[in-house]
């Protein structure tokens, strides 16, 4: 987790476990273009797999897509609470989502598995920006904005999810939030274009 600030405003930069599980299943359930905003698919790629049988008396794909984007919802909702909270294997708190509990039976060993190691890899970025000082751009940003409009900044947080997505960019979340791929900060150019607009909007 980073967090960088200054009088009466804060941005943190982190990525979510409960998320990396979520994005799992939605790829290996082949839920494309599920949830809001309908993120592109999670790098390394997961391979897809036909859940017709699994879920098929329990309302099939169309029920499976609404439980996911619910539980999605909740998650982007909760950032950084774990909510609802994955218990297996039961999973009693998906009792009303009967497809998304079945999908997650079958896939959450290697969906925690997965989660762990994209942890691990972010863990290592993050050292890595420390010492080469890419987080305070960031803060160039906010001061920048600053000089433009020449008073101190309202008070603000923003926080920033990033996630291993295939695509090199940023969702913005109303009112303060933003996921965005992992990658995208060691762009500099490309992150400014998603970033500042959302800075220039909260300054």
């Amino acid at each position: 987790m980073h967090h960088t600030g200054g009088p009466g405003w804060q941005i943190t930069m982190d990525t979510s476990g409960p998320m990396l599980i979520a994005l799992y299943v939605r790829d290996a359930a082949g839920l494309d273009s599920a949830g809001h905003p309908a993120l592109c698919h999670v790098a390394p790629k997961i391979r897809a797999s036909d859940h017709a049988h699994l879920i098929g008396e329990v309302g099939g794909p169309a029920a499976l897509k609404t439980e996911w984007e619910a539980w999605w919802e909740q998650l982007v909702k909760a950032h950084p609470e774990m909510s609802p909270e994955l218990s297996p294997p039961g999973f009693g708190t998906f009792s009303n989502s009967p497809a998304l509990r079945r999908v997650l039976q079958a896939h959450f060993g290697a969906a925690l598995t997965w989660a762990r190691e994209r942890r691990g890899e972010y863990l290592a970025l993050e050292a890595e920006r420390e010492a080469n000082s890419n987080n305070e751009l960031l803060a160039d940003m906010v001061e920048d904005r600053l000089l433009e409009v020449g008073r101190a900044a309202k008070d603000f947080s923003l926080t920033i999810i990033e996630l291993p997505l295939a695509e090199p960019r940023a969702w913005y979340l109303e009112p303060d939030k933003i996921i965005m791929s992992q990658e995208l900060l060691a762009q500099p150019e490309l992150f400014r274009s998603y970033v500042q607009p959302v800075v220039d909007l909260l300054v």
